[in-house]
């Protein structure tokens, strides 16, 4: 089974999304200073999306960052995005931005730090996807 890398603002909805999920994860350093991550294993995104509306900006610098390293972005295999529906057109846009970018599927969006209801059809999603991964010869 592949894990979780997610990046995760001070106000630390995603974090606690993350969290609720309980699977293997690896958070995206907040801070420049911090240690880079390196992953090495297969991995689903959990990203959330900024910009409060814009296009421009939607992607967190640091997920931009973490992404330019070519094994990781070589590793990941899926994208769920947080957002906000007061984006209108760019709700979860960082996702759809992502999920293009690396040629991975966009598998779910929730709203700031998801419900209960999110928070299981996420667990459910990502237990099916990485069982039919498993199955992948090679």
């Amino acid at each position: 089974m592949g894990s979780i890398v997610y990046f995760s603002s001070a106000t630390e909805n995603t974090h606690r999304f993350v969290q609720r999920l309980g699977f293997p994860a690896h958070r995206i350093p907040l801070r420049a200073a911090d240690p880079f991550l390196h992953v090495e294993e297969e991995y689903v995104l959990i990203v959330p999306t900024y910009g409060g509306g814009s296009i421009k900006g939607a992607v967190p610098k640091q997920v931009i960052k973490f992404l330019n390293d070519e094994g990781n972005r070589a590793l990941c295999k899926g994208v769920v995005s947080a957002g906000n529906t007061n984006f209108g057109k760019a709700y979860c846009i960082a996702g759809d931005i992502v999920g293009v970018k690396l040629n991975v599927p966009h598998m779910y969006k929730f709203e700031l730090l998801g419900t209960s209801e999110d928070v299981e059809t996420v667990r459910k999603g990502l237990e099916e996807f990485w069982q039919k991964r498993s199955q992948i010869p090679g």
